[in-house]
């Protein structure tokens, strides 16, 4: 039996509790219909027994801040809070605070887990000093700032690092819990909890392409979302690697490798995907190939024709191969 014990302060992110909070209920529900005993007891405890949620619903019947853990195992979840910044003044943070400063984390034992800004609650406790930890994006130098000492992570969804596991916030809360799940329980139920969840698994190489606009973005690198972004909306602009590196706030030669590094394509390629994918929208509305060559930004319907080829999409841009590739 592990304890997970959540510790809510006014004002808490609601998905970035109960959205973990659901999957180990879950979990708890598979293992029984396995005939085994369910391995997580939910907790939910505050400095005092009600408080309110980030979107204004009460909570009530909250347990107090234990004066000690269980013999069990436990897991330590903090998420994070409204606002810009974590603030450390007000009473019931003050003595959380206190709470958390005695904890001895031991793997197996004791471990933290933190979801969004909850990193950073748990660096003004002094929790993560030598520990490698993430937080969401926006509050990534605020925890480098609190915590030098910490090698603050960015562009993760979780990281893990002995007894302390941390996320980049809100919804990758859950994944770290799914990756939490299987360590405890195999990987087969956290694939059926996820599953239950109708929480989308990383796709296999044998798996439909999603849409290009979706494609190439599974990281968590701010400057080349805000790239990707630009060139979505304007794909038929004059893009070179110059102007997506002025979006970007970065050299050319950087962007090229961030793109490399995170997005598995380089920057000119990427553009190309997104024109085709637009100019597979015009063919697939009537246009012509030289319609839909000017209209997603090639400079010719020959340009057209080798983009097609070079990403090998079924048939032609005169004859498309089916309407789902069209559509794509």
């Amino acid at each position: 039996m592990i304890d997970v014990l959540f510790l809510l302060l006014p004002d808490s992110l609601i998905l970035d509790w109960a959205g973990p909070a659901e999957a180990l209920r879950t979990a708890n529900g598979l293992m029984r219909k396995q005939g085994k005993a369910a391995p997580f007891a939910l907790r939910f405890a505050s400095p005092r027994p009600e408080s309110t949620t980030s979107v204004g619903v009460q909570l009530a019947g909250l347990e107090a801040l234990p004066v000690a853990l269980g013999p069990h195992a436990s897991w330590v979840v903090l998420v994070g809070q409204t606002g810009a910044r974590i603030g450390i003044d007000a009473p019931d943070t003050r003595a959380l605070l206190d709470w958390l400063r005695p904890l001895q984390l031991a793997q197996g034992r004791l471990e933290l887990v933190t979801i969004c800004a909850g990193a950073v609650l748990a660096a003004h406790a002094g929790l993560l000093a030598g520990r490698r930890a993430t937080t969401h994006h926006h509050h990534l130098d605020e925890l480098q700032s609190v915590a030098p000492a910490c090698d603050v992570v960015r562009n993760r969804v979780f990281v893990e690092d002995g007894p302390v596991y941390s996320s980049a916030g809100v919804t990758t809360g859950i994944d770290l819990v799914l990756h939490r799940i299987g360590a405890v329980c195999g990987p087969a139920l956290a694939a059926q909890v996820a599953q239950t969840m109708v929480v989308a698994l990383r796709r296999g190489p044998h798996d439909p392409e999603l849409s290009p606009f979706l494609s190439y973005r599974h990281h968590m690198h701010p400057a080349l979302h805000r790239v990707q972004d630009a060139v979505g909306q304007s794909p038929a602009a004059d893009w070179s690697v110059s102007a997506m590196a002025a979006v970007a706030h970065t050299s050319p030669r950087h962007l090229t490798r961030l793109f490399m590094d995170y997005a598995q394509i380089a920057p000119l390629q990427y553009l190309r995907r997104i024109r085709l994918a637009v100019a597979q929208t015009a063919l697939a509305s009537g246009d012509s190939v030289t319609q839909a060559a000017a209209a997603a930004g090639f400079s010719s319907d020959t340009q057209l024709r080798r983009a097609w080829h070079h990403f090998a999409l079924p048939g032609t841009p005169a004859r498309p191969g089916d309407a789902a590739a069209a559509g794509r």
